[in-house]
């Protein structure tokens, strides 16, 4: 405890009223001073003690408690600390700085260590938690341990002035250099099969021309030359639906300290401008009608629908002008506009004449060079009119033996079907009868459906990049109808439509990685019995290999616990894909060198320093300094001794009568007014 005496004021009016009387009996005492008034002195003298009777003035005698002053010692032990020796110096510096301090009993000390976050190194946010219960009287300083990778820093550094002085201590390698790449502009969706730009930087002390590869959802990667430090502009098709990720990497530079930064991603929605379906009908028939109003009831779909009912070998000797049908646009669909379809369908046509060998051929290429085709077959089909003795022959995945067998049936699903997408998970009890189906024989791709003795109903192909489906029967549209209990006509449409137009949920082979913040699961789906193993790719170039576990016949499932930010890239059996976990590009990651540059205005508004330690040899040494005292040198920086205190007793002992004084003042000043008068 410390007694101490102090000189008290308290006014019996307000300041502002006192000020004013102040000025105003100034100004009058002056001019009566400069107008030769006799009694100057002894108007001045009275005047002093009424301002002072009215000031109250007492001597105050007090017990004081001092306080300690506070310091705030803060770690930085986010991601970008990991690179060369930077957290071992700074864990080294704040053993010593803390050893140092409790050693100091009128500091209190306050420690913080801030971990990594994704979204950035938020150091000064966790200085003024740290300080926000202090009293602002009773605050020593601030000392930041970090690489000066912050991302909290204030647009106006003067609102922690009264954190100050606030003291960086730099630990790494500041001659260190890195290249890194970074997304500058990305577009957020793009229409499917069309081009977006993205705008992308390398960054790289050295200089010069560096590579980057671009793949999107992992596929094949292509390779771009860019200026470093400049933006580049990079064109990127959509290739489905849903998100799509474009991954943007540049090999190593001559100076690097992380490879983590070399790799960057951006997520782009795909969307569909409609789905183009062209349906031809060999000829009028009740499941041509079933086939139109699905197809125009999804309102994705865009559907043009032509129907044949006249061959050109028909002869028919109406006028055009008075007919009401038209005559069939071969030569605008399959040959100008074929590839501005999604998806092309045959329902139960025969060769006529109406499409050629030519354009049929065309069809077959169409298919090849990324379209989807749809064969619905009729009795035609088995005979010598059938599609399968034309150019498409050599995209089918099973070809007619020549037989129509008639008689009820109910289709089942294969071994293959329990496994594809487009019927997996379909209930098949209670599924109504067929009357009718193609007897034919699988060549290539998976059969789906098929008849109770094995035979083919249903069989599916991908051709070049395109794909095919053949339907066999021209039953289906008995489930549609509710014939014998019905069967699932919409839902197995749908999806083998939409399978046909490459929609990225219904692929029967697809690799999956879903990042969940701590673990990471891995999805398979495939038409194998046994999964092939799994291989996963860490931000840091580590691999992991989790163990499949079947989820049902088809879909593998694995997870695997992950404790980084970034980009993992996953492979099995020829699959491959990539997730984010985090941000699509860590801010963490975004610069890595150590520099000043961000907390030195920081420093310079409070009155810290900031200082380049290398070593336990260039730790600063710590001082005490007053209130008003420089805080930063060569060498040391200074932490404030503020004083403060509590007071436990206190005792006043008036100077003078505030009101009996001023009364006798104003006395004083009536008889020095009075005898002037006389």
């Amino acid at each position: 405890m410390i007694e101490a005496s102090r000189l008290a004021i308290d006014p019996l009016i307000g300041l502002p009223v006192l000020t004013g009387f102040t000025v105003i009996a100034a100004l009058a005492w002056l001019a009566y001073a400069i107008l030769g008034g006799k009694a100057w002195l002894g108007r001045a003298v009275l005047l002093c003690l009424a301002l002072t009777a009215v000031l109250n003035p007492s001597l105050v005698d007090e017990d004081r408690e001092p306080l300690p002053s506070v310091v705030a010692l803060v770690l930085d032990r986010s991601d970008s600390m990991s690179f060369g020796d930077r957290a071992d110096i700074a864990q080294e510096v704040f053993d010593a700085l803390q050893q140092d301090l409790a050693t100091r009993e009128a500091l209190e000390v306050r420690v913080t260590e801030v971990p990594a976050s994704a979204d950035g190194t938020h150091l000064l946010g966790a200085l003024q938690g740290l300080m926000a219960d202090v009293p602002r009287d009773q605050i020593a300083g601030s000392i930041l341990i970090t690489d000066g990778q912050v991302h909290d820093a204030p647009d106006d550094v003067s609102l922690m002035a009264e954190l100050g002085p606030v003291h960086t201590l730099l630990t790494g390698d500041t001659r260190a250099g890195d290249r890194r790449i970074s997304l500058v502009d990305t577009p957020d969706f793009g229409i499917v099969g069309e081009t977006n730009v993205f705008r992308v930087r390398v960054d790289d002390p050295d200089g010069g021309r560096t590579a980057i590869s671009v793949a999107v959802n992992g596929g094949r990667e292509e390779f771009v030359f860019v200026d470093a430090g400049t933006e580049a502009e990079i064109p990127i098709q959509i290739e489905r639906r849903g998100d799509n990720i474009v991954v943007f990497e540049t090999p190593a530079g001559r100076q690097e300290l992380t490879l983590t930064n070399n790799r960057s991603a951006a997520t782009i929605s795909g969307i569909r401008d409609g789905l183009r379906v062209l349906l031809v009908t060999g000829r009028p028939n009740t499941a041509g009608r079933v086939w139109r109003d699905l197809l125009k009831s999804d309102p994705s779909v865009d559907l043009v629908h032509f129907t044949i009912l006249r061959p050109p070998y028909k002869q028919d000797l109406t006028p055009l002008e008075e007919m009401a049908l038209i005559a069939f646009p071969t030569e605008e669909l399959f040959e100008e506009k074929l590839d501005s379809f999604d998806l092309v369908i045959f329902d139960q046509y025969e060769r006529r004449g109406v499409i050629t060998m030519a354009y049929l051929s065309g069809v077959a290429a169409y298919v090849a060079n990324g379209g989807a085709l749809l064969i619905v077959a009729g009795e035609d089909f088995s005979g010598p009119a059938s599609l399968a003795r034309t150019p498409l022959a050599g995209v089918l995945p099973a070809l007619p033996s020549g037989e129509i067998r008639t008689g009820p049936l109910v289709p089942e699903i294969s071994d293959a079907g329990q496994r594809h997408t487009v019927t997996q998970g379909l209930d098949a009890t209670g599924w109504g009868r067929w009357l009718r189906y193609v007897e034919a024989v699988a060549d290539t791709g998976d059969v789906l459906l098929q008849t109770p003795q094995g035979a083919p109903l249903l069989a599916v192909d991908r051709v070049g990049d395109g794909r095919v489906g053949l339907l066999l029967s021209d039953q289906i549209w008995l489930w549609a109808r509710g014939y014998d209990g019905g069967g699932p006509f919409a839902d197995l449409i749908r999806r083998l439509v939409h399978w046909l137009m490459k929609e990225p949920e219904l692929d029967e082979r697809r690799l999956e990685l879903i990042a969940g913040g701590d673990t990471l699961q891995a999805r398979l789906r495939t038409l194998a019995t046994r999964a092939p193993p799994l291989s996963i790719e860490t931000p840091q170039g580590a691999f992991l290999e989790p163990l499949w576990q079947e989820q049902r016949p088809g879909t593998f499932v694995a997870e695997v616990p992950v404790d980084q930010l970034g980009l993992y890239r996953a492979r099995a059996g020829g699959l491959e894909t990539v997730t984010l976990n985090g941000p699509a590009n860590p801010i963490e990651y975004a610069e890595l060198a150590v520099s000043p540059d961000r907390l030195k205005p920081l420093a310079d508004a409070t009155g810290g320093g900031v200082y380049m330690v290398q070593s336990l040899a260039d730790l600063p040494e710590l001082k005490s300094v007053s209130r008003r005292a420089r805080t930063d040198g060569v060498g040391w920086l200074g932490l404030r001794d503020r004083g403060a205190y509590v007071v436990r007793r206190s005792e006043s002992l008036p100077l003078m009568p505030g009101l009996g004084g001023m009364i006798m003042a104003i006395l004083g000043l009536i008889w020095i007014w009075r005898r002037e008068g006389q």
